[in-house]
């Protein structure tokens, strides 16, 4: 069976997604393979390979997030930021949904889903308002750029969660068997913003950056997540049965998806950069003021600035000016008179 528009059938006869026991049927759509499950302490755990990509995904974006936020005065932290709270809140609840630890035949697992649904929606909202982020439409980390994140993020949430629910709980004209607008959020919308956020990075970077550098970031981005779609939704089976259901395409596609969030971090660093000069944080010895002026009697110099000295002043320590960067003598050299000159400015 052909892929078709507002249909689930092929997608989830080839992929263990986790609306698939929610459409097509009354008892959900089956895979027709999928990877093996393992018992750990009584408790039946679904799909344990992926269960691992959630959890190293977890760990990664930590990372991440840790380094954006000690880039204190970087171009769009705040809201790139939020990307990666939203993706790393679909990794945790991906577990739990993957796993079967919350049951497929339980109500919750239909509004934890549509909870699922609605933060991917968000997600790739997120990563779309960042396309724009670096035209300066509005200056980043201002209440305005942060709350039509906040608000757009919130909307296309709502959007989703409600589009998921209508379809599994059946109202609104929708069901597990006229799921459309499920299928157009979940598949068509993050389909939509990866382009537009691609080509948009590309034209950022080809009219206001001087190197190009970053376009590679953003191929191999593209590339893995490419990779990791087709494979999810395309060879899944195929792999499933070539290692004997130890993995499926499920895995790869998570892998591929964690590789390409990488890459956007790996894209967003290399664009932007910290004015030093307001860069404050957890580095203690960044900014380390030493002014021989304020020192008794200008004998207790430290060990760096009585080698500048040493340097500019043929072995003689000459007090740092505060002017430019440059030292008393090379600033006031050609200033024979003295300071300030005669005659006044």
């Amino acid at each position: 069976m052909g892929l078709k528009f507002g249909s689930f059938d092929s997608i989830c006869e080839s992929a263990a997604l986790v609306v698939c026991p929610l459409v097509g049927t009354d008892q959900g759509i089956v895979p027709t393979c999928y990877s093996r499950n393992v018992l750990v302490g009584g408790t039946l755990i679904f799909q344990p390979s992926t269960c691992f990509i959630h959890i190293v995904a977890i760990i990664m974006t930590g990372i991440m997030i840790y380094y954006i936020r000690s880039k204190y005065t970087a171009v769009g932290r705040k809201e790139i930021l939020m990307f990666f709270w939203l993706y790393a809140l679909i990794q945790f609840l991906g577990m739990f949904l993957d796993s079967g630890i919350i049951k497929t035949s339980t109500a919750a697992y239909q509004w934890i889903t549509a909870i699922y649904a609605g933060l991917i929606a968000a997600t790739y909202c997120s990563l779309l308002f960042n396309a724009f982020v670096g035209f300066q439409w509005a200056e980043d980390g201002t209440p305005q750029s942060l709350w039509a994140l906040r608000i757009s993020c919130l909307v296309v949430f709502g959007v989703g969660f409600f589009l998921a629910i209508a379809t599994f709980k059946g109202f609104a004209g929708m069901s597990y068997s006229k799921a459309t607008g499920l299928w157009i959020v979940y598949l068509l919308w993050p389909l939509f913003c990866v382009a537009v956020y691609v080509f948009s990075q590309l034209i950022l970077v080809f009219r206001t950056l001087d190197t190009r550098w970053p376009i590679g970031d953003i191929l191999f981005g593209t590339a893995f997540w490419v990779i990791g779609m087709v494979i999810l939704f395309a060879f899944s089976a195929t792999i499933c049965d070539a290692i004997k259901h130890y993995i499926d395409g499920l895995f790869f596609g998570e892998l591929c998806v964690l590789l390409s969030v990488m890459m956007v971090y790996k894209y967003w660093d290399s664009i932007t950069k910290e004015d030093l000069e307001f860069s404050v944080g957890n580095k203690a010895t960044v900014w380390e003021v030493k002014d021989p002026l304020l020192q008794s009697g200008g004998q207790d110099f430290s060990e760096e600035e009585s080698s500048a000295g040493g340097h500019s002043g043929g072995g003689r320590g000459t007090a740092a000016s505060l002017v430019g960067g440059y030292n008393g003598q090379q600033y006031y050299g050609q200033r024979r008179g003295g300071y300030p000159p005669p005659g006044g400015y």
